[in-house]
C-alpha cells in the first residue's frame, strides 16, 4: 500500500508540475487515483489553496446531480463531479455559483467567477470556465483525462458548433418548481483525448504525478485555441459518427435538424 503523502509533499508536487501562485486555477479530480494523502480530500484541497496564495483563486466544478429539483447552491450536492468538489463547495470561504451548471471557487477571482451566468448556455464566455478563459487560468487535470476537461466546451461554444442536445434543469419561478428546457452542446466527450495530441506536440501541457495520480496542466487559453483551429477544419471531430455512441447519434441528429 502507498505511504500518505503529506501537503507539504503535495505543494511541492503542484509547484514542480507548473501551477502558478496568484494565478487562477481550475481543478477536475478523481480523488481515488491522487489517493492516500494526509487528511483525505481536504490535505489536497488544502494544497491547492496554499500554492496558489493570497492572490490566487482556486475553482472546481460543482454542477447538480439532479435536474428534476430546484438547484439550491448552499445544498444541491455534485457527487458527479467527485468528492473533492463535493466538499469544496461546503468548505468556508468558498463561492458557488447559483446555477444547475454551478462552479465553485475561492480566492482573489471567486466572485467575479462565480458571478451569475446563463442556465441555457453553460459553458460560455459569459461562465464560470469562460471567466476563467479570460484571467487566462490554468485546467488542472488530476487522475482523470481531457474527457472531464469543461474547457473544451467554452471552445465548442465559441466555435458555434451546431451538435446541440435536448436537455432540461429544473428551475424556481415565483417559487415554484418548473422544468426549463434548452438544447445544450454535450456528446460523449471520448475523444476529447485528442487535446493530448495538439497541446503536446506544440510542447502546451505539462504531465507529472501529484499525490499518485497522473496529472495534466495547461492554459485555458492553449486548450481553446488549439480546440477551436481543429473545429474550424472538422465540425464533428470529437463526434463518433459511426452511429456506435447514443450521445454522439443525438448530437449528430441535433446537427442534422440545424442544417438548412
Amino acid at each position: 500500500m502507498n505511504k500518505p503523502l503529506s501537503k507539504n509533499e503535495l505543494t511541492h508536487q503542484l509547484l514542480n508540475l507548473g501551477v502558478q501562485p496568484g494565478g487562477v486555477l481550475v481543478v477536475h479530480t478523481a480523488f481515488s487515483k491522487v489517493a492516500p494523502v494526509e487528511q483525505g480530500s481536504q490535505g489536497l484541497i488544502e494544497a491547492l489553496i496554499d500554492v496558489l496564495g493570497s492572490q490566487g483563486t482556486l475553482v472546481m466544478p460543482t454542477m447538480t446531480d439532479d435536474d428534476d429539483n430546484p438547484f439550491d447552491p448552499a445544498k444541491t450536492p455534485c457527487l458527479g463531479m467527485g468528492i473533492v468538489a463535493d466538499m469544496f463547495w461546503r468548505s468556508p470561504g468558498v463561492l458557488r455559483s447559483n446555477s444547475p451548471h454551478a462552479f465553485a471557487a475561492i480566492g482573489a477571482k471567486a466572485a467575479e467567477i462565480t458571478a451569475p451566468h446563463p442556465v441555457d448556455v453553460p459553458h460560455g464566455l459569459d461562465s464560470p470556465i469562460g471567466r476563467v478563459y479570460s484571467l487566462d487560468g490554468q485546467v488542472l487535470l488530476l487522475g482523470v483525462g481531457h474527457d472531464a476537461n469543461t474547457t473544451i466546451h467554452l471552445a465548442e461554444t465559441m466555435a458555434g458548433v451546431r451538435y446541440l442536445r435536448p436537455k432540461y434543469v429544473t428551475i424556481l419561478n415565483n417559487g415554484h418548481p418548473e422544468k426549463y428546457h434548452y438544447r445544450e452542446i454535450d456528446h460523449c466527450c471520448e475523444n476529447f483525448s485528442l487535446l493530448d495530441t495538439w497541446l503536446e506536440s506544440n510542447q502546451q501541457q505539462v504531465s507529472g504525478v501529484i499525490g499518485y495520480a497522473q496529472a495534466r496542466l495547461a492554459r485555458s487559453r492553449h486548450i481553446v485555441e488549439a480546440t477551436l483551429s481543429h473545429l474550424r477544419e472538422n465540425e464533428t471531430i470529437f463526434l463518433h459518427t459511426d452511429g456506435s455512441c447514443g450521445e454522439c447519434n443525438e448530437a449528430i441528429a441535433g446537427l442534422h435538424a440545424a442544417q438548412p
